[in-house]
């Protein structure tokens, strides 16, 4: 059975992290910077003015002052910090989504509304007054309460992530595609990471550095991403973008790079993935021009397991060459870029060292594409940069399958 509050928490966690990547793409300024999880969910600093935001999502939930009780005395208590250690003031801002009873909050409040409302509660049968109790008059609730901001009229989650990727796609000039699967990705990551971090001090980050770090285009498994769209549809997003053929599919130069060092490497699987390579990217046609298949190359495989996976290979009717035209012959490129066709019936050709790569590379004058599967870090980078290169970060072969299939 599904633990609802456990899906409505991480569903709040996921709201955060974008309303974090929005305020960061909303900055004025490359070195205008956020902070995360430190006075606040997100702190905001333009030039010398700071906003420390606390962020609040209870989509299903009526709203009630008490809902906002808490993160208003943790604000007050940082304003009291600052006069004590006379440190420049900064705004607060509460920003929270419910679904019902907003009407209940009437702005702007005066600081007999505030006392009442959120700063007087009972606790063990005892009533306190927070602001009494910390040692601040009415002169600074006044100040205090014109450096507050409350919204809890917040836009939902799929508004919110709407305008994240319109602003990518406006920041990155590019499609759909691309912004949700390239940089929002990769944003999440780095706003994760930037959440986990022990050190304090490396909670902040400029506009300049977020962009400089999300503009990569790899696909990451960022499981913080796949949990948010759901696996399969993240995985069929990606076979539709790269991997669905059509009548009139390009007799391109296609390399498929794949990791294999996975702690659940099975070699049946693995066979089976090389043989779903093939049968989907290989077309032996009587007429040369029109011909193609596939080059595989297995990162971190063994010589001897690769030796067996060859075997098995041919023995299951798969023709594969790999540049050796016999026992003691020199690696040839132009033996393995040899055109593929009826009458030789050459179905894959797998690439034995990676350092081979870029020669054939070079010597092959027809389109290229590389399809790079990687499991923790890419393991290769084109030269020259104008060859497609798509990067896929993936956790098990079958993963792989499922975008190729």
């Amino acid at each position: 059975m599904i633990d609802r509050s456990a899906v409505d928490t991480i569903k709040g966690y996921f709201y955060q992290f974008d309303l974090t990547i929005l305020s960061i793409l909303k900055l004025h300024g490359n070195q205008a910077s956020i902070d995360v999880e430190n006075i606040e969910d997100i702190d905001i600093n333009h030039a010398e003015e700071t906003t420390a935001i606390q962020c609040k999502y209870y989509d299903k939930t009526e709203y009630n002052h008490s809902l906002i009780a808490k993160p208003i005395r943790f604000m007050l208590a940082d304003y009291k910090r600052r006069i004590n250690e006379n440190q420049p003031k900064i705004k607060y801002h509460i920003y929270g989504k419910y679904q019902s009873g907003q009407e209940k909050l009437v702005l702007p409040f005066d600081i007999e509304f505030l006392k009442k409302h959120f700063l007087t509660f009972t606790h063990k049968s005892k009533q306190h007054n927070f602001h009494t109790e910390v040692g601040l008059n009415d002169a600074n609730l006044e100040e205090f309460n014109s450096l507050l901001t409350i919204d809890i009229n917040a836009r939902t989650d799929k508004d919110q992530y709407r305008e994240i990727l319109d602003g990518l796609k406006t920041q990155f000039r590019c499609s759909d595609f691309d912004a949700e699967h390239y940089y929002y990705n990769n944003a999440l990551f780095c706003i994760r990471a930037l959440t986990t971090n022990p050190d304090i001090r490396c909670r902040r980050i400029t506009k300049e550095t977020f962009l400089a770090n999300i503009d990569k285009k790899q696909i990451l498994f960022n499981k913080w991403f796949v949990e948010q769209k759901g696996k399969k549809d993240f995985l069929s997003a990606i076979r539709k973008q790269y991997f669905t053929l059509s009548l009139n599919t390009s007799p391109f130069e296609r390399f498929f790079l794949i990791d294999v060092s996975m702690p659940d490497y099975d070699r049946p699987m693995l066979k089976l993935l090389l043989l779903l390579i093939q049968k989907k990217w290989s077309k032996l046609l009587r007429r040369e021009l029109q011909s193609f298949c596939p080059y595989v190359y297995l990162h971190n495989i063994s010589a001897q397991e690769l030796i067996q996976l060859k075997t098995e290979l041919h023995t299951e009717g798969c023709f594969c060459i790999d540049g050796f035209d016999f026992q003691g012959a020199p690696f040839s490129e132009k033996s393995l870029c040899r055109q593929a066709t009826f009458g030789n019936a050459i179905r894959l050709k797998i690439i034995n060292n990676i350092e081979h790569i870029d020669s054939l590379i070079a010597e092959i004058r027809k389109t290229k594409e590389i399809y790079q599967f990687y499991y923790t870090e890419p393991f290769y980078e084109t030269r020259p940069k104008n060859i497609k290169h798509i990067k896929i970060q993936f956790n098990s072969l079958l993963d792989i399958q499922e975008v190729i299939k």
